[in-house]
């Protein structure tokens, strides 16, 4: 092994491999470091995301909405199936294999580009050293040209739930849960918990979502946050707003939970299991050197510029660890941003256009500005809405809660947002998306022939809407 490289990725997330892949594609000399083992003790990439966070839970989502659509829907189709019966092991056996095939398909990756691959932790030293110390505790100062910094993020603790691996669990010990609770309370009814919630309501256990915040994904724009609650509550979720955790108890098998109300009143709750989702934080102990030159800012994320530079020469930093939401897409087009630009490219990154996606059944997706945002600037807008009750193909499909909404300019008619609740909202946000980026109106998209019937016809009859041309509803005023 050279200790010499062009590049050191220092974490094997989907930003810090998709870094590692492009700059041994531009032909810098490349290895990445990665401290992730699997329960045999071996050295794993994918980080967070492949290993315990995206795609176990994406597995976890899929698994549990076919038990559910088939005990519960498939009658409204003619499809009688008799009993329906849960092998909770098989779901989780079956999310394990899809995590090991795309673990190992990383390392497959990593080979056919010629990245070199280490296994065990990274620690930044001044002058873009990095001292590598392996699972075996062997330590090796390897020198680079750069340095890029991958580090992820890791969830928050907090004293007054402290998580124990048994009845308190955080989300990596929720996709290991081996059979549906009884009672299950999840603290915090954010991206994570609503998933998480999502998979144990739809097998049968009684889910109660106690959020501080007195409004329901405040990220989101909030006439789509307002039904999506709407449909979330018919589905069985028990969301509880303005609730604030004060304390909690483990008495045996259970975990009492005591919080105050939206009306300031003290109450509890005892759940079988409490996950506890209120957020992530940026992870760098023992990532960098006194010396290292890099400065984290005040919440404690590393320092970085518009093209994710750090304070220190020829050190970068990308994903979870640095400012921006901590979604790997945006992890991983960042990873590419850098490797480019340590090849001498002049690639930019368009924070403006960064879909964000909710997986709960039926999806919520956003791209662009949300309507409170656009009245907190003092922008002129259009919107229009289309709601799928009005699609025949979601209708066929028995898909028919949610809407688009799409936000344009009342001047230019130039798109600035869109924001989905309803069936395939990921895929369909992302067209969107792809309009965005080249500057399209809303006049653009209803100018362009959709497929008939398909869900994307909603995003068509939303940005007709916008200017009061939808054809399969009645039109709105426009706003003045």
């Amino acid at each position: 092994m050279s200790d010499n490289y062009d590049v050191i990725v220092i974490g094997a997330g989907p930003a810090g491999y998709v870094a590692a892949i492009r700059a041994a594609q531009l032909g810098l000399k490349t290895a990445c470091i990665e401290k992730w083992q699997n329960a045999e003790g071996k050295g794993v990439n994918g980080g967070t995301c492949l290993n315990v966070g995206c795609i176990p839970s994406k597995a976890l989502l899929d698994s549990s909405y076919k038990y559910h659509e088939t005990k519960t829907d498939l009658a409204s189709h003619g499809i009688n199936t008799g009993d329906v019966a849960l092998d909770v092991d098989a779901m989780i056996n079956r999310k394990g294999k899809i995590v090991k095939q795309l673990t190992d398909g990383i390392a497959g990756l990593f080979k056919s580009n010629g990245v070199t691959s280490l296994f065990g932790s990274g620690k930044l030293l001044a002058g873009r050293q990095v001292e590598y110390t392996d699972h075996n505790g062997k330590t090796t100062v390897l020198a680079a040209g750069n340095v890029i910094i991958a580090t992820g993020s890791q969830p928050i603790d907090i004293p007054v739930a402290p998580v124990n691996g048994d009845t308190i669990i955080d989300s990596t010990g929720a996709l290991e849960i081996t059979a549906a609770p009884k009672r299950l309370g999840v603290i915090g009814a954010g991206v994570i918990g609503l998933e998480l919630g999502s998979v144990w309501n739809r097998v049968g256990s009684k889910v109660v979502l106690l959020e501080a915040m007195d409004d329901f994904l405040a990220m989101m724009d909030q006439q789509i946050a307002k039904e999506a609650k709407k449909i979330y509550t018919k589905q069985g979720l028990d969301i509880r707003l303005s609730c604030r955790v004060t304390g909690s108890e483990v008495k045996g098998n259970e975990v009492i939970v005591t919080y105050q109300d939206s009306n300031g009143n003290e109450a509890q709750e005892t759940f079988d299991k409490l996950i506890v989702c209120v957020g992530r934080r940026p992870y760098t102990e023992g990532l960098l050197a006194a010396d290292s030159g890099v400065n984290l800012d005040e919440r404690g994320f590393i320092f970085v510029n518009d093209q994710c530079a750090t304070n220190a020469p020829g050190v970068w930093a990308v994903g979870d660890v640095v400012r921006g939401p901590m979604l790997a897409h945006k992890g991983s087009e960042e990873g590419v941003m850098v490797a480019e630009r340590i090849a001498g490219q002049k690639t930019q990154m368009n924070y403006d256009i960064i879909p964000n996606v909710i997986y709960t059944h039926p999806e919520i997706a956003s791209v662009g500005k949300t309507e409170e945002q656009l009245k907190q600037a003092g922008e002129s807008y259009n919107v229009g809405i289309f709601p799928f009750i009005a699609s025949g193909r979601a209708m066929a499909a028995n898909e028919t809660d949610g809407m688009v909404k799409m936000i344009a300019d009342a001047t230019t008619d130039r798109i600035l947002g869109c924001h989905i609740v309803g069936p395939s909202a990921a895929d369909l946000v992302q067209q969107v998306a792809i309009a965005m980026e080249f500057g399209s109106s809303a006049e653009d998209i209803g100018m362009t022939v959709f497929g008939h019937p398909t869900l994307s016809e909603a995003v068509h009859e939303a940005a007709l809407a916008v200017n009061g041309h939808a054809i399969h509803i009645p039109n709105r005023k426009k706003r003045k």
